[in-house]
């Protein structure tokens, strides 16, 4: 078993059995013992900081104390055992914001049980991962920003790796059908608007899958209907008449398609489904074993 892990098995059985999760009579001890458990001797011997003033305006005021700064990589907010660290996303963004020159990489909601790891620089909305306490000794990669090496962390939500994975794929896909096409043409280069037709089609996909996995698809359509394509079924008919349905004002009374409603905003306006192969579907396959809702559909529209 090596250092780290010996380390970070040590700081999960003396949480498990010392800390009651008591915010203000704990919080240090508990900090003290995480930073051990990466090989420094003490939150102070890494050059980290307790109860950092963080100044409010040019007047100097102070709005608060930042329970442990480390700049430039580390912004630790710590709240007591069972606490919805939820609420306090605005507080830990507040002094985040706050505190420059060096402002930190990372910020860190903690309540003893949980760690909510931010990257501000990626995304806003939701922490790049989330860590229970007991899971620390095998999701030790999510924290790497820790080690004195500087080694990449891997976080499982982060929006942005899973939006460039996405959009590699689908890339791939963009250019299996215009070689395909091309070929079909007798080598002769697609047109602007065909190749506008590829794309519009692949970004209606993509968006049917992302509404279902954030719910707004009923009972798995999407991947019931790709499953039918791929056991033979046209996915000209059956794709672009789900294409056509979510234009459709209202929502759908019966049939294949029942419960499906009105996707307003312009990209299903024009529906020109492309028969896919069976190679093309199974990338399609491929996508949908991911998490759509984790993609940033905004920044795959732009860069796609």
């Amino acid at each position: 078993m090596d250092n780290n892990l010996v380390n970070l098995t040590k700081f999960i059985h003396f949480c498990q059995n010392n800390i009651t999760g008591q915010e203000r009579k704990e919080a240090q001890i508990f900090l003290d013992r995480f930073f051990q458990a990466f090989g420094y001797n003490s939150a102070l011997e890494a050059g980290a900081k307790y109860e950092e003033a963080i100044k409010k305006d040019s007047l100097k005021k102070n709005s608060g104390f930042a329970d442990l700064v480390w700049k430039p990589k580390l912004l630790i907010e710590m709240k007591k055992r069972g606490e919805d660290l939820s609420k306090h996303y605005a507080q830990a963004f507040e002094y985040w914001s706050r505190l420059v020159p060096d402002r930190p990489r990372y910020v860190i909601l903690c309540n003893f049980d949980q760690f909510w790891i931010f990257d501000f620089d990626l995304q806003l909305d939701e922490p790049v991962d989330i860590v229970k306490i007991e899971d620390l000794s095998h999701r030790q990669s999510a924290f790497n920003f820790m080690m004195r090496s500087e080694v990449k962390s891997i976080f499982k939500n982060n929006q942005v790796e899973v939006t460039e994975k996405a959009g590699r794929r689908l890339g791939e896909l963009f250019q299996i059908l215009q070689n395909r096409l091309n070929s079909v043409h007798q080598a002769r280069s697609l047109t602007a608007s065909n190749t506008l037709k590829i794309q519009r089609f692949i970004l209606q996909c993509v968006l049917a899958m992302f509404a279902e996995d954030r719910g707004l698809l009923p009972n798995n359509l999407f991947i019931r209907c790709v499953e039918e394509c791929l056991e033979g079924g046209s996915n000209y008919d059956i794709l672009g008449g789900l294409f056509c349905e979510m234009n459709n004002k209202g929502v759908t009374p019966a049939e294949k398609y029942q419960g499906v409603e009105y996707f307003n905003g312009g990209l299903f306006a024009t529906v020109e489904a492309i028969e896919f192969s069976k190679t093309e579907i199974e990338i399609l396959v491929t996508m949908l074993k991911n998490n759509m809702s984790k993609i940033r559909v905004i920044i795959f529209w732009y860069n796609f």
